[in-house]
């Protein structure tokens, strides 16, 4: 039988559930981190709709960067499926988180089947200048970059003198980029959110628009956390809005300033905060005197937390659909390692038939 906790005292797990039903009930002022699958993400939603609460990511700084980027300006963007199949030149634009490395390495490792050229030139804009190349790419990549500047400056270089703009310091190597974009049928540039300012981000869109007036380009957005795209998705076709929402008023309102739980959570706005962890290696935002609630998989307490109930991984515990980078879209996943402990779509769903039927309003 699965045990809960409520503070660091075991407890039947409905006994938990009806605990936490009671704290969200009375709070002034919710707030939820979800980092899970495609039930878990809904149900945590409809759980904020119920309590007033705004909801988030549970590091959602870099997926407010990748939201913004699809969503204020639109873009002209990519599949991973089609870079794969048809990019001859690829540009790395920041650090790339480690996890997609891997997709680095396939494409080093194969040829554009669906391209002219069946090979493909790398080429590589640092976060700062020095810093090495993915090794899936090592060898393989030429590296632009610009004395002195930053990741936005640098592409800001690159923009300019892509138009035939006059700069200071060019960027080095930038007449073999000139050569490769000459004779490429496809450019993709792969970016994230991880660690990249967006005003970078911004500049690339910039970029790859000025490429489009004479030759094909597109960017890769690379998510920090699949679960958290997958989130932000999942909450744009609930609600109409990204993460970073709340439901303060009742209705959904989206607002990636006051709605930024870990800002919210540091300057003490909220009074009661759900964690809602898929992964076993997150730990909750700093709590700044609010109550925590904890849903991770997790064999004891979670430190400081008023309740603490175990919940299985997405994808290994039990069944899940999950978004996958690599293929562009959501994916079911089979448990690697079926085990008895609940999903987090289980039992937020119970904690909302443990709340009172009418809730109080919410300031």
């Amino acid at each position: 039988m699965t045990v809960a906790w409520i503070g660091d005292r075991d407890a039947l797990v409905q006994d938990a559930v009806g605990h936490a039903a009671r704290l969200l009930a009375e709070s002034w002022c919710p707030v939820i981190s979800i980092d899970a699958d495609v039930d878990g993400t809904r149900a945590a939603i409809a759980l904020a709709g119920r309590v007033g609460a705004a909801y988030d990511h549970f590091d959602g700084e870099s997926l407010a960067r990748e939201t913004a980027l699809v969503s204020d300006s639109g873009g002209i963007f990519v599949s991973a499926g089609e870079v794969r199949r048809r990019a001859d030149l690829v540009v790395v634009v920041g650090a790339l988180p480690e996890f997609h490395h891997d997709y680095l390495r396939t494409l080093a490792e194969t040829a554009p089947d669906l391209a002219e050229r069946r090979t493909r030139d790398f080429f590589l804009v640092p976060d700062r200048g020095n810093d090495p190349p993915p090794a899936a790419l090592d060898g393989q990549v030429t590296r632009l970059a610009c004395d002195g500047a930053d990741l936005p400056a640098t592409l800001a270089v690159v923009r300019a003198q892509v138009g035939g703009r006059p700069v200071t310091t060019p960027v080095t190597n930038f007449e073999r980029l000139c050569d490769a974009l000459a004779k490429a049928n496809y450019a993709a540039f792969l970016c994230s959110g991880h660690g990249t300012h967006h005003l970078a981000l911004e500049m690339l869109q910039g970029l790859v628009s000025d490429l489009n007036r004479k030759t094909r380009a597109a960017m890769l957005m690379l998510p920090e956390s699949e679960a958290g795209w997958g989130g932000t998705l999942v909450s744009g076709w609930t609600t109409g809005f990204p993460m970073r929402t709340g439901f303060a008023q009742g209705a959904a309102e989206h607002d990636p300033w006051r709605f930024d739980v870990r800002r919210m959570l540091g300057a003490g706005e909220a009074d009661v905060h759900l964690w809602v962890a898929a992964r076993e290696d997150s730990a909750p935002a700093h709590a700044n005197g609010s109550t925590l609630i904890a849903l991770t998989k997790t064999a004891e307490p979670v430190a400081e937390a008023a309740v603490t109930i175990p919940v299985g991984a997405p994808g290994a515990d039990h069944d899940a659909v999950l978004y996958s980078s690599s293929r562009s879209t959501f994916v079911g996943r089979t448990a690697g390692a079926p085990s008895q402990l609940p999903s987090a779509a289980s039992i937020l769903k119970a904690i909302m038939e443990e709340l009172p039927v009418k809730m109080d309003t919410r300031c």
